[in-house]
């Protein structure tokens, strides 16, 4: 028996790819989203898809031109799904929204709205003025996510925050007596530099870089093109010049963030090894963290992925800057010594703040948690446009 599909469901299904696609692009596409866009023509034997793309390294070509591209004449009379709104201004190319047009689309499927001033509603328009069907909002709460980086740049100026930790079973970070002390296994590490490589820069302070003098870069197999700016907060400007990250600057981007505390000829120094060097105020003796969030995003920077230790995690929520948590837990105790974090009781803390537990998974002997404060994706709704 031959199964008919709604053309709700297929408009599901093609959209869903078309989410897919768009997060091949991330942490690749500069201070542009990471979109998708599947094109479906129909056939003589039913609908067929016949374009697909997503936002290239760098941010261009857009999705839609990629899918464009592939499809050739075929995009004429075609459906476009599209997980963000297409882009209705002139930049370094013509909009996307002409493009779409010109090519013949017939009708437009979108998951998101852009709110990105020169857009808001504008491509929508651009559009329905050319003749074109367009349906708004499917699968939208999916594609707010996937977006999340590039919607809280946009509306929130800063980047969307991730933030990663690792705890013991008896809730410690790290060891005073033993220097930098593995808490996970390997199974955990690949999935941290999997996360690494999806966002558009790591966020550490400097107590993490004199302690454990890290690289901060993505070494699983395929994945070392993808390793993202790598940010450190430093109020006084402490970090060592032998850091390894100082010495690889010129390979890796380093930025550090700082205060009028630095030294000049340090700062210099650092500079001349690579790193830029971004000055923000002081609070509280530190720099001042929801500053350093909107340089990061007048940046470009989408999405940051935060490792911070046990004082910096403590500043950042009390901040309200971190949006998602991903929490692992160690099967090994660390005992006397100890480095407490969180409070000591990792999951009430989050829960304090706001944050919901999504996922829970095993990564062999290790366990890792994600959580996400609903209340930040609720900020990126964008409001309706009187555009439409």
């Amino acid at each position: 028996m031959t199964l008919q599909f709604s053309r709700e469901h297929d408009d599901r299904l093609y959209m869903d790819l078309a989410l897919r696609l768009g997060r091949r692009g991330a942490g690749q596409t500069a201070e542009n989203p990471a979109v998708g866009c599947v094109l479906v023509a129909e056939t003589s034997s039913g609908p067929e898809i016949v374009g697909r793309g997503w936002t290239q390294p760098g941010g261009r070509p857009h999705a839609e031109r990629v899918a464009l591209a592939e499809a050739g004449d075929r995009a004429n009379g075609a459906t476009a799904y599209v997980t963000l709104e297409p882009c209705s201004h002139f930049g370094k190319t013509s909009p996307c929204a002409k493009a779409l047009i010109e090519a013949g689309i017939s009708r437009v499927v979108c998951a998101h709205p852009d709110p990105d001033e020169r857009v808001a509603g504008r491509g929508f328009a651009m559009l329905r003025e050319a003749g074109i069907d367009v349906e708004e909002g499917l699968l939208q709460s999916v594609a707010r996510h996937d977006l999340a980086g590039f919607l809280s740049r946009t509306t929130k100026g800063r980047p969307w925050m991730q933030a990663k930790m690792a705890l013991s079973p008896d809730g410690m970070i790290g060891s005073r007596d033993k220097g930098n002390l593995p808490i996970t296994g390997p199974q955990a590490k690949s999935r941290t530099y999997g996360l690494r490589a999806r966002a558009d820069a790591i966020l550490v302070g400097v107590d993490t870089v004199l302690i454990d003098d890290p690289s901060l870069t993505v070494r699983s197999p395929g994945l070392e093109p993808f390793s993202p700016t790598r940010v450190v907060l430093d109020s006084r400007g402490r970090i060592s010049m032998d850091a390894h990250l100082v010495k690889t600057a010129k390979q890796t981007p380093v930025w550090i963030i700082t205060t009028g505390q630095i030294a000049a000829d340090k700062a210099l120094e650092l500079e001349r090894m690579g790193c830029q060097i971004l000055l923000v105020d002081e609070l509280d003796g530190h720099a001042n963290l929801t500053e350093a969030a909107t340089i990061m995003g007048a940046m470009g920077i989408n999405k940051a992925f935060c490792e911070p230790g046990a004082l910096l995690s403590k500043a950042l929520l009390k901040a309200g800057l971190i949006d998602e948590f991903y929490l692992y837990q160690g099967n090994q105790p660390v005992g006397e010594g100890g480095v407490e974090a969180l409070n000591g009781q990792a999951e009430q803390t989050l829960l304090d703040h706001g944050f919901v537990q999504q996922t829970t998974e095993y990564l062999g002997a290790d366990l890792l948690r994600h959580y996400l404060n609903p209340t930040s994706l609720e900020e990126l709704a964008a409001p309706a446009n009187s555009n439409n």
